[in-house]
């Protein structure tokens, strides 16, 4: 028998997870680390701390499902997308690991973009932002700020690299990072030579793995070590994966031109695939080649989704009941009598691009209780994930349905919701752990088991839920989603002064 093992990074933990060929979940384990933050928006992970927690997981992984070491034939891994680590060159971390959402590098991406170098198409069409929390303003804040670890670093790569080098011994990068957030385009020359000269860094270039392996792809399998901290054996294959989001774009069988991924958790994602370039204000990408050879990606992204919903229950003392409130707000009419909120708790990735862009509230009266802000709060993110698709709309992108995973598809009145204000289809797959099941679909290509991506997500993926937009809500929200629109606006002029915005 073959298996393949799916490993997810996220920021808190390591998980692991057994499929079958047909990609059936088997046996799965998780094991944590910690994350050390500071002043200034900083936060750090120790890279050991990673690779302590892959051995637990894949061996309890492995356990679970009752499988022999011997039958995993293959294994790839998603990662937090841009937590960078610099590296000496026996591959030992000179310094902690710079999180994904760690912000030290403001000034830096300020810069970056102040270039106005080609590479920054896919950053809204040249318009901007460029994130803080990019490969180009984290390594340049290294050579600004710390310059012996920057000078002595041998390698300057991502926690998707460091892994991958622990298990194989090769210094690798995967096509899909560098391609999402290190400015390289396979239609553009590959690395951004020029971007990284203009900004007094040229050295970088040689710092970064230029051994680039698209998704899909082997780099090579377990040495002795890895297999033994694993428990597996050194026949076991290491295929190249990627950032988590994106490869969960596999998972949820999102490959052809014109179909719409999103992704939920703490914040939104959403992918559009296409089969040509298009760069938009208010979009990341496009992206060519960054998960299928030949296909391009668009990206939008909200920055609070169900961190508000981790919001009002802690403002409830953690004591909301959520399959209560999710009875509760279905059963009121759309727009939670009279309420309407605007989901900008942490400021705004797109359409708008404004970090300082806040949430609110409004209509409120002594009336109104849980399930009213309940339901506000999430017609709010679907008018934010609408604000998104109409983006990519307007920017010739064109989607019939909108395929979801993660965490919030278990709310019935999640889906509903955002198929009555998007008006469009919600797809949920059986396998909702899209990541890790993308990664599996990965494993089983670079085996040998199937011939493309493509072939892969046909064999594993299997069609789960269909949720239709209902044609009266569907009416009804359209002229709340006008006032919506109309609110980031009316607030802009009324905002405290930017010191006093919260990180």
């Amino acid at each position: 028998m073959a298996y393949l093992l799916g490993v997810d990074s996220g920021t808190e933990s390591l998980r692991a997870r057994v499929f079958d060929l047909s990609g059936k979940p088997l046996g799965n384990a998780v094991a944590p680390y910690p994350t050390q933050f500071a002043a200034g928006a900083r936060a750090e992970q120790a890279p050991e701390d990673w690779w302590q927690a892959l051995g637990h997981a894949v061996r309890g992984a492995v356990a679970d499902a009752g499988v022999g070491a011997a039958e995993i034939v293959a294994m790839s891994l998603d990662t937090t997308c841009c937590t960078v680590v610099a590296l000496d060159a026996a591959g030992q971390a000179l310094r902690p690991a710079i999180l994904w959402m760690d912000m030290r590098a403001a000034a830096e991406a300020a810069d970056v973009l102040a270039t106005g170098d080609p590479a920054l198409i896919v950053n809204g069409a040249g318009h901007g932002p460029v994130s803080a929390e990019w490969m180009v303003p984290k390594a340049l804040w290294l050579a600004r700020h710390e310059r012996a670890v920057f000078d002595a670093a041998a390698t300057i790569c991502e926690c998707q690299d460091f892994l991958n080098l622990r298990l194989t011994g090769r210094r690798t990068a995967s096509l899909n990072n560098v391609s999402v957030r290190w400015h390289y385009g396979t239609d553009r020359g590959g690395f951004p030579a020029s971007l990284v000269r203009s900004l007094g860094v040229p050295e970088l270039l040689e710092k970064w793995p230029q051994d680039v392996i698209a998704p899909g792809t082997v780099i090579g399998p377990l040495t002795r070590t890895a297999a033994a901290h694993l428990g597996l054996t050194t026949a076991t294959r290491v295929v190249q994966g990627g950032a988590d989001a994106d490869i969960g774009v596999i998972g949820l069988g999102v490959a052809r031109p014109g179909q719409l991924a999103l992704i939920t958790g703490s914040s939104h994602l959403q992918f559009g695939i296409t089969d040509a370039a298009r760069h938009a204000p208010g979009l990341w990408g496009t992206y060519k080649d960054a998960i299928y050879p030949g296909r391009y990606v668009f990206e939008g992204g909200q920055t609070s989704t169900g961190s508000i919903i981790a919001w009002l229950r802690r403002l409830a003392g953690g004591t909301l009941d959520l399959g209560r409130l999710n009875e509760e707000a279905a059963a009121l009419p759309p727009g939670a009598e009279g309420l309407l909120a605007l989901d900008h708790f942490q400021g705004n990735r797109t359409p708008h691009t404004d970090p300082l862009a806040r949430g609110a509230i409004t209509g409120l009266s002594l009336h109104h209780g849980p399930a009213h802000l309940f339901r506000a709060i999430i017609e709010a993110i679907g008018f934010g994930t609408r604000a998104i698709v109409d983006g990519m709309r307007a920017a010739g992108f064109g989607a019939a349905e909108m395929v979801a995973g993660g965490g919030a598809t278990n709310s019935p009145l999640f889906l509903q919701i955002h198929a009555d204000t998007a008006n469009l289809p919600v797809l949920v797959p059986d396998v909702t752990e899209a990541p890790a099941l993308g990664c599996a679909i990965l494993a089983a290509v670079g085996a040998g088991h199937f011939a493309s991506i493509d072939e892969g997500i046909a064999a594993m993926v299997r069609p789960g839920r269909r949720i239709e937009p209902n044609p009266a809500n569907v009416a009804r929200y359209q002229e709340i989603y006008d006032r919506y629109g109309r609110l980031y606006d009316a607030l802009k002029p009324l905002r405290a002064p930017a010191a006093t915005h919260a990180a």
